[in-house]
């Protein structure tokens, strides 16, 4: 039912006040040039994560695995939204947000199947491994760890004057964390430049977030301390980039954090040890038919005029990329017991 032009009006008055939500409205354009390379960046995420999946049923990655497929337009949006001085720090389920980063695919692989070619020297696995030269300051094992470090980062920038913001992930399970609330009322105090990204794919660790979180909106969750949220379709790349465009320009200008919710889904169980027995096939494959991300940007690709074979020689193009990484992985050597006691100590 279209709503009446005074409850839009009421609406666009309620979202002027501080704390209060908006929706972002979906981007109604890019480039071709702009297209492609979120395509490109998109499809390496999934062909990655998919390569990373039938490499752990092997027994090539060993311990925790979480598959990233699904959400890929979360990252691509927001790494496209912000600048080369931002940071990005997040959770465990982080093989695409390194690789939205620009981390090599054979060092984010390596360090999967704990190899010494690997970003962590294959001692940190899938959920810890980090790149200073990309300003990627890691995935985290412990629910919501990552959100007080995100707070730490985005203080930093401030207290350096940067024009730079911290991207700071969470899931929707995390949303629910005590320390995510005391890094909302410093981050709020100190007008920090932090953005929080709540990835919120509907099912935490397997718990419905309508069973879990209370509320109609985890994008409200900052109203208390005077942050501005917004709910945006995670599963568009253009609607992120457009709301982590606002919210880069809100957090620079010296007004302070920022929620965004993105509403995003993700196809495969919480780790690969899961098997997603609290949802339907059906509805699994109803996202994957009605609301993929890649799909997506393929259809407006093939309204600008790009041709599905191009898409096909890019897809071709991303594979070899995700072999290549496989092969160096497993010839990379495994790490010199040695190294057991390096990068434990850093002398200040």
């Amino acid at each position: 039912m279209a709503r009446s032009a005074s409850s839009a009006t009421t609406k666009r008055l309620a979202a002027r006040k501080a704390g209060r939500t908006t929706r972002a409205k979906k981007a109604s354009g890019a480039t071709k040039d702009e297209l492609l390379q979120f395509y490109r960046d998109m499809l390496l995420i999934r062909r990655f994560e998919e390569k990373a999946g039938q490499m752990y049923g092997m027994g090539l990655i060993g311990g925790f695995c979480h598959l990233y497929i699904g959400q890929e337009a979360v990252v691509v949006g927001m790494q496209a939204a912000i600048n080369e001085a931002s940071t990005v720090v997040t959770s465990y389920r982080d093989h695409g947000h390194m690789l939205a980063c620009g981390m090599e695919a054979r060092g984010v692989m390596a360090e999967l199947t704990g190899r010494i070619g690997g970003y962590s020297k294959g001692k940190g696995g899938s959920m810890h491994m980090f790149s200073r030269e990309k300003n990627f300051f890691g995935g985290h094992g412990i629910v919501a760890a990552q959100v007080p470090i995100g707070t730490g980062l985005a203080f930093s920038h401030k207290y350096k004057k940067e024009k730079a913001v911290c991207l700071t992930y969470l899931g929707d399970g995390a949303a629910n964390q005590g320390q995510v609330y005391e890094s909302f009322n410093m981050a709020a105090l100190w007008s920090l430049p932090c953005i929080y990204v709540i990835e919120n794919n509907k099912y935490a660790m397997g718990t419905s977030v309508n069973r879990g979180a209370a509320g109609t909106s985890l994008a409200q969750r900052g109203e208390a301390y005077g942050i501005p949220g917004m709910e945006v379709d995670g599963m568009d790349v253009l609607a992120v980039k457009a709301a982590g465009e606002k919210a880069f320009a809100h957090a620079t200008s010296g007004k302070g954090p920022y929620i965004l919710e993105m509403k995003t889904y993700r196809y495969r169980g919480h780790s690969m040890s899961d098997p997603a027995k609290y949802r339907t096939k059906d509805e699994v494959n109803r996202m994957r038919q009605e609301h993929d991300p890649i799909d997506n940007v393929r259809a407006r690709l093939a309204e600008a005029g790009v041709s599905d074979d191009d898409l096909k020689a890019m897809d071709r193009d991303v594979r070899a990329v995700v072999t290549e990484a496989a092969d160096f992985a497993q010839s990379s050597p495994e790490p010199d017991p040695v190294e057991l006691y390096t990068d434990i100590l850093v002398d200040a």
